[in-house]
């Protein structure tokens, strides 16, 4: 009799826990199912929409928060990589991380080749970056790295006063990543504070 009642107590705060941790999610969560276009950054204080084409995917690094796959423009057999996350350091130094994992094919610099701008969305600086050549792609810390000639990088670093800094990071084959280039500015663009 003790053991029942041992196994039904546990049994009981074993459900308390799972309601309390998914009602801890519930809004987010539901929020993506209703929606899944829809992104929640810093605790659902900020917010951005993925165009309705994209395919929301299971992230391929624990580091990444959101990812979606653009479809691959005619011609390419790869689609699109964008991935979402929260992450420290300079705008500067990602920014020049990120142009430092391409060369160009006639050994030219690539940081002439790369454009940056800084505008206003929701009160925050957002820099984007655009970014073409041979892109070293190296999914995760350890993973080794591909190098993929004719691809083309559009990132945003939305760096906020209070919510620390979310970088927004679109890459894939050049064709395809002209093709989704306007959802991209769009998505940016439509930034959202709560």
């Amino acid at each position: 009799m003790l053991k029942q009642t041992y196994f039904w107590r546990l049994s009981f705060l074993a459900i308390l826990v799972g309601v309390s941790w998914l009602g801890g999610l519930a809004p987010i969560e539901a929020a993506a199912q209703e929606n899944p276009a829809l992104i929640a950054l810093a605790e659902g204080k900020l917010r951005l929409k993925a165009p309705e084409s994209w395919l929301r995917k299971k992230p391929q690094s624990m580091i990444v928060e959101h990812e979606f796959a653009a479809p691959a423009a005619e011609g390419d057999t790869t689609d699109g990589r964008l991935t979402i996350m929260a992450a420290g350091g300079s705008v500067e130094a990602n920014i020049d991380r990120w142009i430092s994992q391409f060369s160009q094919p006639d050994g030219g610099d690539t940081k002439q080749h790369s454009k940056t701008k800084k505008i206003q969305v929701a009160g925050e600086d957002v820099y984007v970056v655009d970014i073409s050549g041979t892109f070293r792609d190296q999914r995760g810390p350890g993973a080794p790295a591909v190098e993929r000639p004719k691809y083309r990088m559009l990132a945003a670093i939305i760096a906020t006063k209070s919510l620390g800094n979310h970088f927004v990071k679109f890459y894939g084959p050049e064709q395809t990543v002209a093709k989704h280039e306007k959802g991209f500015q769009t998505m940016i663009e439509g930034l959202e504070k709560k």
